[in-house]
């Protein structure tokens, strides 16, 4: 090559830089919107999760209430509340190991 073709082929390589950085930069651009996008969808799902978790919690702790337990033991169960004479004490003195 010599000069001349040289200097013909300096403003197109110039310009062919130029629109290959803008291309470059409009690229770049369009991941940083569509990460945005899936980032917002992302933070919605888990704002949804989060509240879905939150009211099983309170779900939960509305089935498990004592009062609820009590309740269905005495209607389903037929269970009563224990009294003083049906409590045995054990106590570790009197209690042998067998081997």
């Amino acid at each position: 090559m010599n000069r001349v073709t040289a200097q013909a082929l300096k403003p197109f390589i110039s310009v062919m830089l130029i629109i290959m950085t803008l291309f470059g930069i409009v690229f770049l651009q369009m991941e940083e919107r569509r990460n945005g996008y899936a980032l917002l969808k992302l933070r919605r799902e888990h704002k949804i999760l989060l509240e879905e978790k939150r009211t099983r919690e309170i779900q939960l702790a509305k089935i498990t209430r004592p009062q609820l337990l009590e309740s269905m033991a005495h209607s389903r169960f037929t269970l009563k509340k224990v009294q003083a004479s049906q409590i045995i004490h054990l106590s570790g003195e009197g209690l042998k190991v067998v081997r």
